[in-house]
């Protein structure tokens, strides 16, 4: 990968001052890593922060007794706030990153991110509101999964991942992770919704056959 004023593509990073934006451009660097990379996981401390560039990074938690929750996604253009919190509290990761597909992102070290969060106000409005943003979604995550009906909460997850596509290639052991359940009750849920005519199953996938009926059990029409 060439080196490039990747700085551009954070908007809370392109307000920097040029000589803040040519200090990160170059501490940093640029980094790929293939799709199935576990890149942190827990007991790991965060060395750098990372910048997504390109691709989707999974981020889960994984209970004592192994079942696993998806907590949120970073995409192009997005930081990761857990290593932002780990960072900042010089702790160790207590979950796990797993790139979904190839991935592109700029490393900055550890002594940088320190120097930049303690010297540039813009650089620590741009952590610390990363850092509110994404913890208001997991906060949507804890309220979906103590007090949201499982047939909702599913539907809701199948209009989102089907990304305005009819088929969604997924598992019911991938869905389970995706809410935090167990791989039956995912499956006795989609078999409820192709006895109403909602979805088809064929092997590897899940064919939407009425959006406007997951749309609004998901309560997306309200």
């Amino acid at each position: 990968m060439t080196i490039e004023n990747w700085t551009q593509r954070f908007p809370g990073l392109a307000q920097l001052s040029p000589e803040t934006q040519k200090l990160l451009l170059s501490k940093s660097k640029l980094i790929s890593v293939p799709a199935g990379t576990t890149i942190f996981g827990p007991g790991n401390s965060p060395e750098n922060m990372l910048f997504l560039l390109d691709g989707t990074v999974r981020v889960q938690q994984v209970s004592e007794t192994g079942h696993e929750i998806v907590l949120y996604r970073i995409h192009a253009g997005q930081s990761c706030v857990l290593t932002t919190a780990c960072l900042l509290a010089f702790d160790d990761y207590s979950a796990e990153g797993i790139c979904e597909t190839d991935v592109q992102a700029a490393a900055i070290p550890r002594t940088l991110f320190d120097d930049l969060v303690s010297q540039s106000k813009q650089f620590r409005d741009f952590v610390f509101a990363a850092f509110s943003k994404r913890i208001t979604d997991l906060f949507l995550v804890i309220d979906e999964v103590a007090f949201q009906k499982m047939d909702v909460r599913l539907a809701d997850k199948l209009i989102a991942l089907s990304e305005g596509k009819d088929t969604i290639k997924t598992t019911h052991q991938k869905l389970s992770v995706e809410l935090g359940t167990a791989r039956e009750v995912i499956s006795r849920q989609l078999q409820e919704f192709q006895r109403r005519g909602w979805i088809e199953q064929s092997r590897g996938c899940v064919h939407l056959i009425q959006r406007n009926a997951l749309e609004e059990l998901a309560g997306h029409n309200r």
